[in-house]
């Protein structure tokens, strides 16, 4: 394959996650708006500041806006197609990604990324039209899954396959590492202690924002605390959308591409293989000990150094 061709499809599975990531996000960044101030921390201002952090766009939002008020906010990372990380944008890269390799998917998951980019204009200016920003983004996050469930289900399992998919569980574990760093350390104020009615909420919020109240339900059977949160989303591989559920595809893609393209020295898998060996034997009570900012922060850093040893071994 050429590293054209494996760079496209690479991205294609990164934006495509990534769509649906800042849908979540801002899913849930409406909900904990809506909480009376003295659980909402600073009011929606906060809310909605920790809302571009998190997407890591305070650069394009501060470019253009002094402050962070609710409807720029929305717009930034929603509508506006000057900002690469919204989710218009990204579902623009995926589907071209997608197009410049054409040849290389499978009609049915080709249906399902056109479909999101050609409908998601008239369901935008419906919602808009509407006041209904929450069903737009349920749109999205739906019809991100029937282009993930088109690739899994007719997808032939070889390097296209693999490399959409490398991109597609990279981009997962930078998103849950940044909805849990921001959501936690940004919005929860000084004086409230942990355990506190504001730590629920954010803590909630945030299990929403990644499909897994009902896992946490399931998996503890007791009221949500930080300590399990923290172990349900970083530690624990059966989560689809934990780091180390991450860093284990990671790790399985990149070695499924090193069986077909022997490179002699392998740097993007051995970080890989290094990263998932370190999670797998942390215990949360080591993640709490370290620090869970400065853990999710260089899980970041890694994410990066991860993402350009992969580009330098295959994509160039």
């Amino acid at each position: 394959m050429l590293s054209r061709v494996a760079d496209n499809l690479f991205w294609l599975g990164r934006y495509a996650e990534r769509a649906e990531n800042t849908a979540r996000l801002v899913d849930v960044t409406l909900r904990l708006a809506t909480l009376p101030a003295e659980r909402g921390h600073d009011g929606e201002g906060g809310v909605w500041h920790s809302a571009i952090v998190s997407a890591g766009c305070e650069d394009s939002y501060f470019a253009v806006h002094s402050d962070v008020t609710p409807e720029p906010a929305i717009h930034h990372l929603v509508f506006d197609r000057e900002n690469p990380s919204s989710i218009v944008a990204c579902i623009d890269f995926a589907r071209r990604n997608g197009r410049a390799v054409r040849t290389a998917l499978t009609q049915a998951t080709w249906e399902a990324l056109n479909t999101l980019w050609l409908e998601f204009d008239r369901r935008a200016v419906q919602a808009q039209a509407n006041d209904d920003l929450a069903e737009l983004l349920d749109w999205v996050q739906y019809s991100a899954a029937a282009v993930r469930g088109a690739t899994a289900g007719t997808m032939l399992r070889s390097d296209a396959y693999w490399f959409l998919q490398l991109g597609h569980f990279m981009e997962r574990g930078d998103n849950t590492a940044r909805i849990l760093d921001v959501k936690y350390h940004v919005l929860l104020p000084d004086h409230a202690p942990v355990g506190s009615a504001v730590d629920y909420f954010q803590w909630s919020a945030l299990l929403r924002a990644l499909s897994a109240a009902r896992t946490y339900a399931y998996v503890y059977r007791e009221p949500v605390r930080p300590r399990n949160v923290a172990e349900l989303v970083i530690l624990r591989p059966e989560m689809p959308r934990s780091l180390a559920a991450s860093l284990s595809q990671v790790d399985r893609y990149l070695m499924a591409i090193a069986s077909d393209y022997d490179t002699g020295k392998n740097p993007a898998l051995d970080l890989a293989r290094a990263r998932y060996a370190r999670i797998r034997d942390l215990g949360v009570e080591d993640v709490f000990a370290y620090g869970m900012h400065e853990f999710l922060t260089n899980f970041i850093e890694e994410n990066v150094e991860q993402s350009n040893a992969i580009a330098e071994t295959y994509l160039r």
